[in-house]
């Protein structure tokens, strides 16, 4: 941030009340026992829409966000997540139902294929949150994450005002818990082979790690508690896990932001790295271990005397050392997107496989259906890296097909492993299939299909055995000397691009501080905004950071579509003068807006953080 103050906030015009539209999903309604809803239904309860994909870390973040807040009045408000998929695998009704149950979502979804109530509502990035008063009226919408507390706030308001009106309804609400389903294991999302010839596994919807005998199948004791919780006896929704040099088991602690180690010998459980808390814009990014937050870490492995963390949730690679028991950023800006060169420059979206090379680190970097990789920079400095990709174009380009690197497609991989030809299997979670890239070659191939959600994979000798996440169960396959053929599919996601006028184009980014708080500008300006665009040359005038909410951008001659990456923060504190240490908190979001330029295009984009836009 620079020196400059943000400029004063303009006094809130009054606005016409908007009536909330209504409901739609093709899919219908999930967790309400076979019952469809509309508004109507809810009438005299807070309705709190949660627009969610099921691939967005950012999205998961908010689902825990808002558990507290749901318990806390559960008897006046009704969250209502409204999926609305980005991946054409998340349009279907079967991988919706998974989500639900693999993520606790504990409140009733709506399953919206098409995006119906998405454009209904002018929703433009995946988290948004709306809330509609008991009288069915939208009084405010927040995009990202950080939100929890100015909502709950908003919810007193709106029960003690509509209390007094009479038009409050309190009483259970419309959540039924589905029938729970005896396996083995429960959504697992990593493997990892032990010296012993058993496996380790990350059942991540049960909180624990299971060792599987060498059958792949029957268990041998599992480890945690299986309820969420961050101690000796808990995990919350692990994944990754790597070995270390001691002998005992990284493990990425996904919901609890922290990597912890198990001890086979011993069976304990300590933490390495994370506080237990979420990593936000602001905080540390090096320092000691324990004392450093982290953001929904996905995988680990060794590599390079450091063990290498896939921090998902600020789309980076983080290093641990346990030589100086530290913790710091390796690669990435925060900014999500696909962008190549040094570890410091380089963009990642949700990184979440690693796996390690004599050469390189490959990453599954799923949001961009990409397959990159790290190795050292040409000049030789000691922590000299530079970040590649082998596969994939953007954040918007998906399918499945074969052929040269180049053309390749994946659609959101959460998996990579490490072949002995020097080549490398990808677990293409999204397109059911386990596919191949060969460096020698530069060609992509696929080794099977009709595998559901893959997400990992380990060599056992000379076969692989798949993580089948949705399948709950371990798959061992043989490798195939030949690759499977498929039909070759391109995907762009079916999010409707924003028709912009050529020339100038008007940023705002809407902010309102929730009632009792103001920006905190006590250490310089408390608003951040970074604008990029892909490709590049989309913006001739407007790309950077800047302090101010709202900019002019210019739009170059003869590019005539692309993407904005749009990236605000905010920061609010208690507005009390006799709160000796008032309460602070961030607000946050990154939108990825495609443009088509247009002559019948809008001349001002407003994407709302916080509030309405007028």
């Amino acid at each position: 941030m620079n020196d400059a103050a943000p400029s004063a906030t303009p006094t809130p015009r009054r606005r016409a009340r908007v009536r909330a539209p209504e409901l739609i999903g093709k899919g219908g309604w999930l967790n309400t026992g076979g019952r469809q809803y509309t508004l109507a239904d809810l009438r005299g309860r807070i309705v709190l829409l949660d627009f969610w994909t099921f691939c967005c870390i950012n999205c998961l973040h908010v689902l825990d966000e808002l558990r507290e807040l749901e318990q806390k009045h559960s008897d006046t408000v009704v969250v209502v997540g409204v999926h609305s998929p980005k991946f054409v695998h998340e349009a279907e009704h079967a991988a919706v139902v998974d989500a639900v149950e693999r993520y606790e979502v504990h409140h009733p979804v709506l399953d919206d294929p098409e995006l119906a109530t998405w454009k209904q509502y002018a929703v433009r990035a995946w988290p948004t949150l709306v809330v509609i008063d008991p009288e069915g009226y939208v009084v405010a919408q927040h995009a990202g994450e950080g939100h929890a507390h100015a909502i709950e706030k908003l919810v007193e308001e709106l029960e003690a005002a509509h209390a007094a009106k009479g038009t409050l309804r309190r009483g259970d609400g419309p959540y039924v818990a589905p029938e729970p389903v005896a396996t083995d294991l429960r959504f697992p999302g990593k493997v990892l082979a032990l010296p012993s010839g058993n496996f380790l596994v990350s059942d991540s919807t049960r909180h624990q790690l299971v060792e599987l005998a060498a059958d792949g199948e029957s268990v041998v004791r599992r480890i945690g508690s299986g309820e969420r919780g961050f101690g000796p006896e808990a995990f919350n929704e692990p994944q990754g896990l790597a070995p270390l040099p001691d002998g005992r088991i990284a493990v990425a602690d996904t919901v609890n932001h922290a990597v912890r180690a198990y001890d086979p010998a011993t069976g304990t459980v300590t933490t390495l790295a994370g506080t237990g808390s979420q990593w936000w814009q602001g905080s540390p990014t090096h320092g000691p271990a324990r004392d450093v937050s982290l953001s929904s870490p996905w995988d680990v492995a060794w590599w390079n005397d450091r063990l290498w963390i896939a921090m998902a949730g600020v789309h980076q690679l983080w290093t641990y050392d346990p030589a100086t028991g530290t913790v710091g950023v390796a690669a990435g800006t925060t900014n999500e997107g696909l962008v190549d060169g040094p570890a410091a420059e380089a963009w990642f979206a949700q990184p979440s496989g690693l796996a390690a090379t004599g050469e390189r680190l490959w990453v599954a970097d799923s949001e961009t259906s990409a397959l990159r990789y790290v190795e050292r920079d040409g000049e030789g400095a000691a922590d000299g890296f530079v970040v590649r990709t082998a596969v994939g174009t953007g954040l918007f380009d998906f399918g499945h097909r074969d052929g040269p690197a180049g053309q390749a497609l994946l659609q959101h991989p959460l998996g990579v492993t490490a072949l002995p030809d020097g080549s490398v299997a990808v677990s293409d979670t999204y397109n059911h299939a386990l596919r191949r890239y060969d460096p020698a070659t530069g060609e992509v191939t696929t080794l099977a299909t009709d595998l559901r959600e893959p997400s990992d994979a380990v060599l056992v000798g000379d076969d692989i055995v798949v993580v089948e996440s949705a399948a709950h169960r371990l798959t061992r396959l043989r490798l195939p000397e030949e690759a499977v053929r498929v039909e070759s599919v391109a995907h762009r996601t079916q999010r409707a691009a924003t028709d912009v006028a050529p020339g100038g184009l008007r940023l705002d980014v809407v902010f309102e501080a929730p009632k009792g708080q103001k920006l905190d500008t006590r250490y310089g300006p408390s608003t951040r905004l970074l604008v990029s665009a892909t490709p590049p040359e989309l913006l001739a005038h407007g790309a950077g950071a800047g302090t101010e909410l709202s900019r002019e951008l210019v739009l170059a001659d003869g590019v005539t579509e692309g993407v904005l990456h749009v990236s605000a923060m905010a920061a609010s504190c208690d507005d009390a003068p006799e709160i000796e240490f008032p309460a602070c908190h961030v607000h946050q979001q990154d939108w990825g807006v495609p443009v088509r330029v247009s002559g019948a295009g809008v001349g001002r984009l407003g994407l709302v953080l916080a509030g309405l836009d007028a």
